[in-house]
C-alpha cells in the first residue's frame, strides 16, 4: 500500500468524504481515514436545505440520496411564541426540495461514493494518534487500525493533512490551531427519532421557540421525525429528568413548555424508535483554517447552535472551497504558498459563513424574545414576501441586510397614530 500522497483526509463523513471527492476530480492522491466504520449513525440534526443538494447533486450522488426511504418538504413552520412564521422555503441552486436524511444513509453514500474515485485510498477504523512535523510543517500523520491495535503504529505522508474530523478535532489539537472566536451556550440539546407523529397538511419541518425552550420536528427517513428539545444548561430540574429517562424528559418538557402548540397532543400518540441523545455544554467557535502543511474543514473548523440548521451545508461548502483553492495553486508551490492559502481559506469561509455563525451566538444565548421583536415576527409572518425573504436565509438565499429591508418596508407599511 502506499504510504505517500497529495493529501491525507482525516474524518470520512460529510467533510471528509466531500473533500476527498473534489480533490480526486482536481487530480489529486487522497488517503481518507475515519476512525469509525460505515454506514454508522451520531448525534446530528442532519437536514439539507436547497443550497446543499445542489452541490450533492453536482458531485453526482443526489440520485442515491433520492433513492433511500426519505421524504422530500417544502415547507417550513417556525413559531416564535405566539408569532407564526409557516411558508414555502425558496427554490436556490436549481433545487427547489430539503432533504432530512439520517446519517447512516448520508454518509454511507458519500464514503462509498468518495472511495470509489480515482486516486482515493480509504481506510476505516484507523485512529490518528499524533502529526508528523518538521520544523513548525506538519507532513503526515500516525496512528492505528482497530484490529492492529497491539502492533506498531503505522505513518503516512502527505503535502496536506485535513482535519475533518469534527467539533472534537484531534487534527485541530494536533496541529494547534488556535481558536479565534468562542461563545459557550446557555443550552443543552437532546435528539431522539418518534414514529406515528401525525402533521397537519403537507408534510413540512417544524421550529419553536417558547420561553426558555426550543422544539424541533423534521420528517426524516424510514418513516420517522427527527424530534429535538434544548432546555437551558443550568436547569437542574430538567437536567435530573433527561438523565433518568431521556424518553420521559422529552415528553415532559413538551407538555410543560410547549402547550401553547399541538406539539404535547402529537407527541402523545408518537412513539420513540432508539435512544434520545443529548449534547450537554458546547461552544460556538470559529479556529484558525489553515497552517503550514494542514486545514480544517466542516465541524473541526467552526461549530455554531443547531438551530441555525446549516452545518451539513457548511461542511459541503467548505469541502469544495478547500478544494478550489488547492486546485488553484501548482502543489509542488503549496509549501511557499502556505501563509497566502491560509489567507484565502479563512477570508472565503468568513465571507460566506460568518453571518450565520454571528446568528448562532445569539441563539445559544438564554435571552427571552423581547416583545416589540416578536411582534416583527408576527409582521413577518402575516406577509408572503417578507416570510419568503426570512426563510431563505436558512438556504443562503437571503442575508440579514435582506430581511432588514423587508422589516423596514413592513413598519412602513403600518398606519402612522
Amino acid at each position: 500500500m502506499n504510504n505517500e500522497y497529495d493529501v491525507i483526509v482525516v474524518g470520512a463523513r460529510v467533510a471528509g468524504s466531500s473533500l476527498a471527492y473534489h480533490l480526486s476530480r482536481a487530480g489529486f492522491s487522497v488517503l481518507l481515514l475515519d476512525r469509525g466504520t460505515f454506514p454508522s449513525d451520531v448525534l446530528s440534526t442532519h437536514n439539507l436545505f436547497g443550497n446543499s443538494l445542489g452541490m450533492l447533486r453536482d458531485m453526482g450522488v443526489l440520485g442515491k440520496l433520492f433513492e433511500t426511504p426519505t421524504p422530500t418538504y417544502r415547507r417550513l413552520r417556525i413559531q416564535f411564541g405566539s408569532a407564526v412564521i409557516d411558508g414555502t422555503i425558496p427554490e436556490t441552486e436549481g433545487e427547489t426540495e430539503c432533504f432530512c436524511i439520517r446519517r447512516t444513509y448520508l454518509d454511507g453514500i458519500l464514503f462509498e461514493h468518495a472511495k470509489a474515485q480515482p486516486g482515493v485510498t480509504a481506510i476505516e477504523g484507523f485512529r490518528v494518534t499524533g502529526l508528523l512535523r518538521d520544523g513548525d510543517r506538519v507532513y503526515g500523520v500516525v496512528g492505528k487500525r482497530k484490529e492492529d491495535s497491539d502492533g506498531d503504529p503505522v505513518s503516512y505522508t502527505a503535502k496536506l493533512v485535513a482535519g475533518a474530523d469534527g467539533r472534537l478535532s484531534a487534527v485541530r489539537k494536533l496541529a494547534g490551531s488556535p481558536c479565534l472566536m468562542k461563545v459557550a451556550t446557555d443550552f443543552a440539546s437532546y435528539v431522539g427519532y418518534v414514529s406515528g407523529f401525525v402533521q397537519e397538511g403537507d408534510i413540512h419541518a417544524e421550529m419553536y421557540r417558547q420561553e426558555d425552550k426550543y422544539a424541533i420536528a423534521f420528517p426524516t427517513s424510514d418513516g420517522l421525525y427527527a424530534f429535538g428539545v434544548m432546555f437551558p444548561l443550568d436547569s437542574a430540574e430538567w437536567t435530573d429528568a433527561f438523565k433518568l429517562d431521556p424518553d420521559a424528559g422529552m415528553r415532559a418538557i413538551i407538555e410543560e413548555g410547549f402547550g401553547g402548540t399541538t406539539l404535547p397532543e402529537r407527541l402523545r400518540e408518537a412513539t420513540f424508535v432508539g435512544p434520545v441523545r443529548g449534547l450537554r455544554g458546547y461552544d460556538n467557535d470559529w479556529h484558525q483554517g489553515m497552517g503550514k502543511g494542514w486545514a480544517l474543514v466542516g465541524d473541526a473548523l467552526t461549530f455554531k447552535d443547531p438551530t441555525v440548521g446549516t452545518g451539513m451545508h457548511d461542511a459541503l461548502y467548505g469541502a469544495r472551497t478547500l478544494s478550489s483553492l488547492l486546485a488553484g495553486t501548482p502543489r509542488e508551490r503549496w509549501t511557499d504558498e502556505w501563509e497566502n492559502l491560509a489567507d484565502k481559506y479563512q477570508k472565503a469561509m468568513e465571507s460566506k459563513l460568518m453571518s450565520h455563525f454571528m446568528l448562532g451566538c445569539q441563539l445559544t444565548a438564554n435571552v427571552p424574545i423581547p416583545p416589540e421583536q416578536e411582534a416583527v415576527y408576527r409582521l413577518i409572518g402575516a406577509d408572503e414576501e417578507a416570510t419568503r425573504v426570512f426563510l431563505g436565509f436558512y438556504n443562503y438565499k437571503s442575508s440579514l441586510g435582506d430581511i432588514e429591508r423587508e422589516i423596514g418596508r413592513l413598519a412602513g407599511m403600518i398606519p402612522q397614530s
